[in-house]
């Protein structure tokens, strides 16, 4: 007879744990659990196929252990924080990730913070299952640090809207089934304050998306037109003209999300770090090639980097304790983005640098020089990005300095003036 407890029926972190351990031995292909026991989360990555995930996937959605703390009926189990970790305990050497990132981490923290309950019951389960995709449509070609300035216009049409206008930057627009979109609902209020947050649907006649490739040959990044589409007023987020705010619940989980190791997009946030560098280096070393381990200066650069990325994997604790605990990413998030994204770029110049000059020139295919750049490469340019988005560093050290540390704000001469009259470049 099974002894163990359902999961909804959970009430300590015993019982958590040991109805994690059946539902794994369940519905965790055998294949993927022999590879964690034999080396972790490494081995199954070598194992298992990006596509066999997904198809997988709904199983691990089902379950509410995708996201425990939230509610039943938005996806979860509604377990409490202890329980919730003690969850995470046991799935990590599986290698589990969360897909949809940005429905998870960008869209739902605005859904709770400001959504109806009916807007929670609609789009939140199919975020969890990641039946339906999101991305995030902010960033305009004059407005990007300056994200306020936006000019993507929403005007009233009946019972709903009509939004026009270019966005850009906008990663996975391609893929996706659904987007948040910041629009001006008010173009004589001050630039803040006559914004509105809408849930746009990107299959919708009216919005064409364009990919951008970027210098790692990849199509990540698009720029998405909107001309007249239509959005009902059920899939505004909270109050007209009140956007700003509630976009706010969604950049702090975008600093969050992008504040730890790894230079790829966001399917590779949590990607390469220091350990694989020292893997690397060693590698090397048995080979007999330059820039290994047994180099005293790659060894000193790659302890150094070690150290940092302890210091922010705590900072970032620190951040999603709250978020268990039920509070909203706040400012603090932006100590990790600045501190994570400047370290990971130092982390992939590292990377890059002990190729040596197959850094420099590689052997490859006609016409195929994507896809024959080595990984270390390609990590590093792409690196070159994570200064700027999530917002840039300047500006995310200026949210430190004004709202953590209290310090004056930058005069602004424009402060107060419609947005109609404010200057744009």
């Amino acid at each position: 007879m099974n002894d163990d407890p359902p999961l909804a029926g959970c009430r300590t972190e015993e019982e958590a744990a040991r109805a994690v351990r059946a539902w794994i031995s369940r519905e965790v292909p055998e294949r993927w659990r022999a590879a964690a026991q034999r080396g972790g989360r490494g081995a199954v990555r070598s194992v298992r196929e990006p596509e066999e995930y997904r198809a997988w996937y709904p199983a691990f959605a089902r379950s509410g252990l995708v996201v425990p703390q939230w509610p039943a009926d938005h996806g979860g189990l509604g377990w409490p924080r202890a329980l919730a970790r003690a969850a995470e305990r046991e799935l990590a050497p599986y290698h589990l990730p969360r897909l949809n990132p940005l429905g998870l981490n960008l869209a739902a923290p605005a859904l709770f913070a400001y959504g109806t309950r009916e807007q929670r019951l609609r789009f939140l389960p199919g975020i969890v299952s990641n039946e339906e995709v999101w991305c995030q449509l902010f960033s305009e070609p004059g407005a990007g640090s300056d994200l306020a300035s936006l000019a993507t216009r929403a005007e009233r049409d009946g019972d709903g809207w009509r939004v026009t206008g270019q966005k850009i930057w906008t990663t996975w627009a391609h893929l996706a089934d659904f987007g948040v979109l910041l629009a001006r609902t008010d173009p004589e209020a001050p630039k803040r304050r006559g914004i509105t947050y809408f849930l746009i649907d990107m299959r919708r006649p009216g919005v064409e998306v364009r990919p951008l490739r970027h210098i790692g040959g990849e199509v990540e990044f698009n720029e998405v037109f909107l001309d007249g589409a239509a959005v009902p007023d059920s899939q505004r987020v909270g109050e007209v003209n009140d956007g700003w705010r509630v976009a706010r619940a969604t950049l702090s989980g975008e600093r969050q999300m992008v504040s730890g190791s790894g230079s790829g997009g966001v399917d590779r946030i949590g990607g390469s770090g220091t350990r694989r560098l020292v893997r690397l280096a060693r590698e090397r070393s048995e080979q007999g090639l330059p820039y290994g381990w047994d180099d005293p200066g790659t060894r000193h650069r790659l302890v150094r980097l070690w150290c940092e990325e302890q210091i922010r994997g705590w900072t970032n604790d620190r951040v999603r304790s709250g978020l268990r605990s039920g509070l909203p990413p706040g400012p603090e998030s932006s100590i990790g983005k600045v501190h994570g994204s400047e370290l990971n770029q130092r982390v992939q110049e590292v990377a890059a640098r002990m190729l040596g000059p197959a850094g420099t020139a590689w052997e490859g295919e006609q016409g195929g020089y994507a896809e024959s750049m080595p990984a270390e490469v390609r990590g590093m340019l792409r690196s070159r990005a994570n200064t700027i988005e999530g917002g840039t560093s300047e500006v995310n050290k200026n949210i430190l300095a004004e709202r953590v540390l209290g310090l004056p704000k930058e005069p602004d001469p424009w402060e107060g003036r419609p947005w109609r009259e404010v200057p744009r470049g």
